[in-house]
């Protein structure tokens, strides 16, 4: 019978462990030579940008979003941080580290009782409200609408009321006449080209934002002002290859002669839930002054509102009763209604 053999270091085999790894650095690359850019076209995961800023643009090219930014959204508008192939040549990307502090953003909520809301544009300056005067008829409620998410989101508004060679516009421009809202009015005459030169006058030079229902002829002013927009629309489906028409998404275009057109198209609702009235009555500064005395949380549409002893005081100015109530009933909008019903999809 062998004698048992003495165990010693040598016979201890040790198998590593399964499921380690390197340790991780928790620092992130700062990205400081990253080039500026902005978004002009988002289509599922991806992006659309140009160098530089919207009043000198540059190369436009294809991007993705960094790990780093996590689940942080990136929308039409935004100003970015670009890295990687920023030739913009065919099947390069670019990637997105970093979405710069917007200065406005305009907002929905899916519909009156969500207050969740998503951003739609980024950094734009002006909300063009497109209403047909006739065929189909006007709706105000979805213009009251529009104009509380511009006031809301610090957009200047601007109405655009088309076809009025079927109806004047007397009568609707009355009815926003103690807003002072600004507004441009547009006719067809037979056999010759629509005459845009005061529309493109006030978007020359800024970002807009233009929003309408289907059939107000919205589409026929981007083809407009913009004469390559279906050329420019149709190079977004590059990004993905497959062919999807991007009606439903916002595009931002570039204006002959400078400024930014956003065609959101997409727009199916605008909810308001998620609009503060504090914020709203900021765009009205001669009545903003008389809140003071209000009792808290007052939605200034109610009987024991300072508002009313204001404009009776006459701090207001002449018009002030008007404009009183032409608050009020945008106010009022938040609350929904037929009239007020989501926007209809756009079809082009």
């Amino acid at each position: 019978m062998s004698k048992r053999r003495e165990l010693d270091e040598d016979d201890v085999r040790i198998r590593p462990g399964r499921g380690k790894s390197r340790p991780r650095s928790k620092e992130r690359p700062s990205h400081d030579s990253a080039s500026p850019g902005f978004v002009v076209a988002v289509d599922r995961g991806r992006f659309t940008a140009v160098l530089g800023t919207p009043d000198e643009p540059g190369t436009e090219l294809y991007a993705v979003k960094s790990r780093e930014l996590g689940r942080k959204g990136v929308v039409v508008g935004d100003r970015v941080a670009l890295v990687g192939d920023l030739t913009g040549a065919t099947d390069t990307l670019a990637r997105v580290v970093r979405v710069e502090p917007r200065t406005t953003s305009l907002r929905r909520s899916a519909d009156d009782d969500d207050p969740i809301e998503r951003v739609l544009v980024a950094n734009a300056d002006q909300l063009v409200i497109v209403t047909a005067l006739a065929d189909p008829e006007p709706r105000p409620r979805m213009i009251d609408r529009c104009l509380v998410a511009a006031y809301d989101s610090g957009l200047g508004p601007l109405l655009v009321l088309t076809k009025s060679d079927l109806r004047p516009a007397d009568d609707l421009l009355e009815m926003y006449g103690a807003l002072g809202v600004p507004y441009v009015v547009t006719r067809r005459v037979s056999g010759e080209p629509l005459d845009l030169s005061d529309l493109a006058a006030r978007l020359r030079g800024r970002v807009s934002v233009m929003i309408g229902h289907s059939g107000v002829g919205k589409s026929t002013l981007v083809n407009a002002l913009v004469p390559d927009a279906d050329r420019a629309i149709g190079r977004v489906n590059l990004v993905t290859g497959r062919g999807r028409h991007t009606s439903t998404s916002a595009v931002a275009l570039a204006l002959p002669g400078g400024g930014w057109v956003v065609d959101t198209p997409g727009v199916r609702s605008f909810g308001l839930a998620h609009v503060d009235p504090q914020r709203v009555i900021l765009a009205f500064p001669d009545l903003g002054a008389g809140t003071d005395d209000c009792p808290r949380a007052c939605t200034h549409d109610e009987d024991d509102c300072a508002l009313d002893a204001w404009v009776a005081a006459g701090h207001a100015g002449p018009g002030g009763v008007a404009r009183l109530e032409s608050l009020r009933r945008l106010l009022r909008s938040r609350a929904g209604g037929d009239d007020g019903a989501p926007l209809p999809d756009e079809g082009r």
